[in-house]
């Protein structure tokens, strides 16, 4: 309530400074071990029924931030007070990058939509890491996402995302390598058979931590599950469906500045590829699911199409603060109407018939 009374304001500031001020209360909260205290404790739901391991690893709920809100990887024990079950800081470049020209973010407010073409503005690989550093151990399982620079040639992209699984691996619960973000010129050309074998390959020479492949929503479903099956079969340890869409028929004013979509909008074509994914691979890997997720009965669908995790962004910023622990009862309520004890029941439930 006190978010929606909030919201008004908010959405008065241009984007990115609603965030720093959004950042900067959080730091705040969490520098005050009375007011962390309380924010963790309204915030927290621990009910062994969501917890699961995966990679080897405990994750206490099944709701994550997704890549893009912690670009700085500053905001680690803040995600773990508002209740998420783990974080996804990035996308991180090998050098420190701008990104692009403003305006380069917007609000459909009335669609839930956030158009965004930031161009993985990020303070660069030897900052975040030395950032990072100082937060081990994580007090919640963290993946970090990975991207070429904007000024790395196709031809040498392997070089940015082999040198950055060696900077972050001793960190990450998983790495992510992310080919599918629409705001750097032609890397979605990255997703293609040959690059994808040839960077699996070696990446797995460098750690043995899990890497995931994040995919795009904007191909067909065949292609999606050839993809994804190819990474798979060539070491990827999981698939985060999906990223951003720049079908731009969804929101009734797109924004000149182009960008991907992200929010309600995405959420039946993000859902459509996931569904897809699932059927192929479900059982064989680990599956993500990230893109328009609002609400419990929407994570649970997620869940039930094979989901063992799932992300919300642009959600949080519309719905507010609140809404990870509200997901995490909702699934507990869900769990309970369906008559299951625990939500590896669940998972997978529809993908199993």
């Amino acid at each position: 309530m006190i978010y929606k009374n909030l919201k008004n304001l908010i959405y008065k500031l241009e984007p990115e400074t609603a965030h720093l001020v959004g950042e900067k209360f959080m730091h705040g909260i969490e520098s005050i071990p009375i007011l962390k205290n309380i924010w963790k404790a309204c915030n927290t739901i621990d009910d062994k029924r969501l917890h699961q391991n995966i990679f080897g690893v405990n994750f206490n709920n099944p709701v994550g931030l997704g890549a893009g809100f912690d670009k700085k990887g500053s905001l680690i024990h803040e995600m773990r007070s508002l209740g998420f079950g783990f974080s996804e800081i990035g996308t991180i470049t090998p050098l420190p990058q701008d990104g692009n020209p403003k305006p380069r973010i917007f609000r459909h407010v009335r669609e839930e939509t956030l158009q965004n073409a930031m161009g993985f503005n990020n303070d660069g690989m030897i900052a975040i890491r030395d950032r990072i550093s100082h937060s081990v151990p994580f007090p919640i399982p963290v993946g970090i996402n990975i991207g070429k620079n904007k000024i790395t040639t196709e031809d040498k992209a392997i070089n940015d995302y082999l040198t950055l699984v060696s900077a972050f691996h001793e960190y990450a619960t998983y790495l992510v390598i992310n080919i599918s973000s629409p705001n750097t010129p032609n890397l979605r050309n990255l997703q293609n058979e040959k690059f994808i074998k040839e960077l699996f390959t070696e990446a797995k020479k460098l750690t043995n931590k899990p890497i995931l492949l994040k995919i795009a929503p904007d191909m067909t479903e065949e292609n999606a599950v050839n993809l994804s099956r190819f990474a798979v079969e060539s070491g990827a340890n999981g698939i985060i469906a999906t990223n951003t869409t720049v079908d731009y028929s969804l929101i009734s004013n797109p924004q000149s500045f182009g960008g991907g979509l992200s929010g309600k909008v995405l959420r039946e074509k993000s859902f459509k590829i996931f569904k897809a994914i699932s059927k192929e691979l479900y059982g064989k890997t680990v599956l993500i699911s990230v893109g328009g997720i609002d609400s419990p009965e929407e994570a649970y669908r997620r869940l039930k199409a094979g989901a063992s995790l799932i992300q919300i962004y642009s959600s949080l910023i519309f719905k507010g603060p609140s809404l990870p622990s509200e997901i995490n009862r909702g699934i507990l309520r869900l769990l309970r109407r369906d008559g299951y004890s625990h939500i590896s029941e669940a998972i997978g439930s529809e993908v199993k018939i």
